[in-house]
């Protein structure tokens, strides 16, 4: 019998690994976004949700379908809907201008997947739309409150500024702060935050 996706077998326990509640980033700027709405490696769906309860069309992508199919229970029970997608990011092919808003909360992923889903989402983006991340950094492998043991899988601002070339900075810091979002993210944390906004 094959192994199960660690990120299958991770969102098969009891509960929700990361909470049902949103990112504080997301939360923070989310009147800036409109709809529809992209969330990449959106796991169960607390995000999507999230914003779908503000009234935007959402599109939830994830590769994993446990995950996928916990995120529509949670649609459902807070009375709302989203469109949920089971793909790799990688994977994932949409038609230029598809989307007004674009998120992806620690959503970490290899550099060279990483670069080409993000150079993918510049085109995905509308004109005018906005593109929001959080990410670990590599500063947050020295921690034990969450995220990848992989400094190659982090993020850095002038890494996404790169990586988002052709949209406009509108928000962009290195931090540290207590990211608190179920079992997985427990404590102190050292995060980027990037919102820009395409010309």
């Amino acid at each position: 019998m094959p192994a199960m996706n660690p990120w299958d077998e991770r969102y098969s326990a009891e509960g929700y690994a990361y909470g049902t509640e949103p990112n504080d980033f997301l939360r923070e700027h989310a009147t800036r976004l409109a709809g529809p709405v992209l969330c990449l490696a959106e796991g169960e769906g607390r995000n999507a949700v999230f914003l779908a309860s503000l009234g935007l069309d959402v599109t939830a992508a994830d590769q994993s379908p446990v995950g996928i199919a916990k995120a529509k229970r949670l649609a459902a029970e807070r009375g709302t809907r989203i469109d949920a997608i089971v793909a790799d990011a990688d994977a994932l092919d949409f038609a230029l201008a598809s989307f007004a808003s674009i998120i992806a909360i620690f959503g970490h992923m290899p550099p060279e997947t990483r670069r080409r889903v993000h150079g993918r989402a510049v085109g995905w983006l509308r004109p005018g739309g906005h593109f929001l991340l959080e990410a670990y950094t590599p500063d947050q492998t020295r921690r034990t409150t969450g995220g990848p043991r992989d400094a190659d899988l982090c993020m850095t601002e002038a890494g996404l500024r790169t990586e988002l070339a052709g949209l406009d900075v509108v928000f962009a810091r290195e931090c540290i702060r207590p990211v608190i979002e179920g079992r997985f993210h427990t404590g102190e944390a050292s995060v980027v935050q990037f919102l820009a906004r395409k010309p």
